[in-house]
């Protein structure tokens, strides 16, 4: 019997072997790639080649064989052996051959790892996922200034793989105060919910206060999950000068054959559903990694080959005079 420390090395060990990858075996074994929530991946250019060493391992070529034959099967036999395994059937054909590759990757990679007592550091504990909802018009002059009317967040556990709790809040906007009709068809968020809402300077301060007592960014390491760059460098950097273009989280959900579940454009249910996604991705075998860091009010892309780390302790918010 596997006593549970000797399981969390093995485990630890899986890891480290699944970042491993060379352009000689990039056609059959994965290649260590960004997994994007719209099903696609993205070959990371910059990332470092380890050494041929890296690969003396035997169980590489039983992949690559194993992925060559995976390659080469249809949609249906696709979905026949998932089932066969107990796996998720749906989603389109490359997320399906993705979902059979990583299964196999740790499979064979289980076999041949014999557990040391060493760990790594560098997995995320908690992925905070957050959609939020601002004030619009049906047709926003360029100038339109969009401010946050509702903060949401999930919370997602990366080791029991389940959204542990959840964080809502209204807020009352200031530079339009009145919100159109469009914005609370589009949202459901009514006039009398932002009139009796906080503004946004309380409602940080309660975002803040929310994630320094589950002691994220200090005992637990965490990282902020969105469905595109929106949110982060537009909602909350700067409230919100240019018209959205992005991709679609209907889209995100139809590539891996889910269904929207909740109300469109609900910032809570928006968020939920992108925990599915991360859920879903997690359950796949992809590896989330920050992509993107606001630095003095930029934002910035962060390389691939970065290593990993956690989000910054949450601190009160800053406010110029």
């Amino acid at each position: 019997m596997i006593m549970q420390d000797q399981k969390e090395n093995i485990k630890t060990q899986i890891e480290n072997k699944l970042q491993f990858t060379t352009p000689e075996m990039r056609d059959n074994v994965e290649s260590k790639s960004c997994c994007r929530p719209d099903g696609a991946a993205e070959e990371a250019a910059d990332c470092s080649v380890p050494s041929k060493s890296d690969f003396s391992d035997p169980v590489y070529k039983e992949i690559a064989v194993a992925n060559g034959h995976i390659n080469r099967m249809n949609k249906d036999e696709l979905r026949t052996k998932l089932a066969e395994l107990k796996l998720e059937t749906r989603g389109v054909k490359d997320v399906l051959k993705k979902r059979l590759k990583s299964y196999y990757k740790k499979q064979k990679l289980m076999q041949s790892v014999v557990a040391e007592n060493n760990s790594t550091d560098t997995y995320y504990d908690y992925i905070c996922v957050v959609d939020f909802e601002a004030t619009c018009e049906e047709s926003n002059p360029p100038d339109y200034l969009h401010e946050i009317i509702e903060f949401p967040m999930v919370l997602i556990n990366t080791r029991t793989l389940e959204m542990e709790d959840t964080f809502q809040a209204y807020v009352k906007p200031e530079i339009h105060p009145d919100l159109s009709d469009f914005c609370v068809q589009l949202t459901g968020i009514t006039q009398e919910t932002v009139d009796k809402a906080d503004t946004f300077p309380d409602v940080l301060q309660k975002v803040v206060v929310w994630l320094q007592e589950r002691e994220l960014g200090t005992k637990y390491k965490y990282a902020v999950l969105t469905d595109g760059s929106w949110d982060m460098s537009k909602f909350l950097n700067i409230q919100c000068r240019v018209p959205r273009t992005q991709t679609k989280l209907s889209s995100m959900l139809e590539k891996l054959g889910m269904k929207y579940e909740g109300r469109p454009h609900s910032g809570l249910d928006d968020s939920r559903n992108i925990a599915r996604i991360a859920l879903r991705m997690l359950q796949d075998g992809c590896q989330l990694r920050v992509n993107e860091r606001m630095h003095a009010g930029q934002l910035m892309s962060v390389p691939s080959s970065t290593p990993m780390e956690g989000a910054p302790a949450p601190c009160p918010p800053r406010y110029r005079n």
